[in-house]
């Protein structure tokens, strides 16, 4: 969840030249002079490898508030190499990036550079930067630097990404699982079965803005109960995984995480500020307007066509978001009961209102409100959204008791 495209800019060359040079590197063969011998020399270049999960703790930065997962190559033989590969490159300038995020056709990239510009990046934001090196066999390493090899190459660096199945932690993961020559076992966790959303709104207790946005694209399906694999697109959460895991083979049992590291210790994090208000406080401000609307409709025996007009407008306006969000390619979006308060029907009937003329639209909108909070026992959902409901049904009784008097 972190972007290095400046650095995987300056590195391209090395992009290039990784993959052959990976691949050019293998045991090497002796003969000695000696006559009719022939000896195979003993050391093995793997030997001086160590590879390694990173883990890295969540910084302000909004693309960063879940952490970050890459994977360190450290080579001390005679050809030295530290290098990071870092699933999670992406171009936040490309055209309609935020667009294509939110309909889950972002593709993101393989990066593989330096590891000390890795670690520089992430002192730079404060953060904290772990290392588990993982307990592999020559032939598991040698496994595994084909396969970087092989996703290096321009026409397999890019993939598609997705924040909750697809991204910088679930890839390296499965990369190490598809080069293990054994059996990986993993300790699971009978006490921790957390919804996705609930993971989510750990990262975003500082930014109820950001939780906000989540919560309202989210739907029913973020508030089931997650396995171990699932709850693995979190950084913290794989690392956890990896450091009790096991490997099961002929020779018996090793652990996953041979030596635990903290490569870079914490720093000094600025705290950006949101938006001054919540979302909760903005709902009870629109309450208030609501019944300060009443108070004034109910002494002068009227009421204001252009407040039903812009409760009808937003609300419309943003139903149109979610209406669209039932056809991205991310999971978790579609069946979302938020489209009963949000939805695009008062833009068809918003017209009818502004010419007073008769209409259903108040009868749809109390049999929808009255769905959406039933709903709530089964989706969560976004903050302050269940005020805006009972603002919205202040405003039916309104034209109700209007339409009664005319």
């Amino acid at each position: 969840m972190k972007h290095f495209k400046d650095i995987f800019r300056t590195f391209l060359t090395l992009l290039l030249l990784l993959p052959a040079d990976f691949l050019l590197a293998e045991n090497s063969v002796t003969v000695s002079p000696t006559d009719n011998v022939e000896t195979t020399a003993v050391s093995d270049p793997m030997d001086s490898v160590e590879v390694s999960l990173i883990t890295c703790s969540p910084h302000e930065e909004i693309y960063s508030l879940y952490g970050h997962t890459a994977l360190r190559w450290h080579e001390t033989g005679d050809t030295p190499r530290d290098i990071a590969f870092n699933y999670g490159v992406f171009d936040f300038k490309r055209p309609h990036f935020i667009l294509r995020f939110v309909f889950g056709i972002t593709d993101y990239e393989l990066g593989a550079y330096p590891f000390d510009l890795f670690c520089a990046e992430y002192a730079r934001w404060g953060c904290q930067v772990s290392e588990q090196v993982l307990n592999l066999t020559n032939a598991e390493k040698r496994k595994l630097r084909d396969a970087l090899a092989e996703n290096l190459r321009p026409e397999n660096r890019v993939y598609r990404y997705n924040f909750l199945y697809n991204n910088c932690s679930t890839k390296p993961r499965d990369l190490i699982e598809l080069c293990l020559d054994s059996e990986l076992k993993y300790e699971e966790r009978d006490d921790f079965n957390p919804t996705f959303r609930e993971m989510i709104h750990e990262h975003t207790l500082r930014h109820p803005w950001a939780a906000f946005g989540n919560d309202l694209l989210l739907g029913v399906r973020a508030d089931m109960k997650t396995n171990r694999r699932e709850q693995e697109f979190l950084p913290e959460n794989l690392m956890y995984d990896f450091g009790h895991a096991r490997i099961v083979d002929s020779t018996g049992v090793r652990p996953l995480v041979s030596n635990n590291r903290v490569v870079l210790m914490p720093g000094v994090q600025v705290v950006k500020s949101d938006f001054p208000l919540s979302p909760t406080e903005c709902a009870l401000l629109l309450a208030l307007v609501s019944l300060a609307v009443i108070f004034y409709e109910y002494h002068h025996r009227r009421t204001l066509v252009w407040w039903d007009a812009l409760l009808m407008l937003f609300t419309g306006a943003a139903g149109v978001v979610i209406l669209a969000m039932f056809f991205s390619q991310h999971p978790t979006t579609s069946t979302n009961l938020q489209l009963l308060l949000l939805n695009p029907l008062p833009l068809f009937f918003l017209p009818a209102v502004l010419r007073r003329r008769p209409t259903r639209w108040w009868t749809i909108s109390a049999v929808l409100l009255g769905a959406f909070l039933v709903g709530g026992a089964w989706q969560d959902y976004a903050e302050g959204t269940e005020i805006v409901a009972l603002c919205l049904l202040t405003r039916i009784w309104s034209n109700y008791r209007y339409a009664k008097q005319q």
